[in-house]
């Protein structure tokens, strides 16, 4: 899953957190390489991703912000933790 894809996801289900995998690939080919970066939290928030890295910081990032960081990024198809961050989900 591409980053634009994994956006698009998430805004569709603002307030639910998922768990992914980053993935970054390199090389062509036959000598191509997938390295995993680790797991990440996201949760859409408004207008804001937030994001929960492998080291347990937590940072808030613009829709364009998300693009640029994960850009280069593919991500394992995404897991819901069942965590809400607000009752969104649940009215909306």
């Amino acid at each position: 899953m591409q980053a634009a894809e994994l956006l698009s996801f998430l805004s569709a289900r603002g307030g639910r957190e998922f768990r992914v995998t980053a993935l970054l690939l390199s090389g062509r080919g036959r000598k191509a390489v997938r390295r995993e970066l680790g797991a990440y939290h996201l949760t859409v928030r408004g207008e804001f991703v937030q994001a929960t890295g492998p080291s347990g910081q937590t940072r808030q990032l613009s829709a364009q912000e998300f693009t640029q960081v994960f850009g280069a990024h593919q991500f394992t198809p995404p897991e819901p933790t069942g965590v809400l961050t607000d009752l969104g989900p649940l009215f909306g």
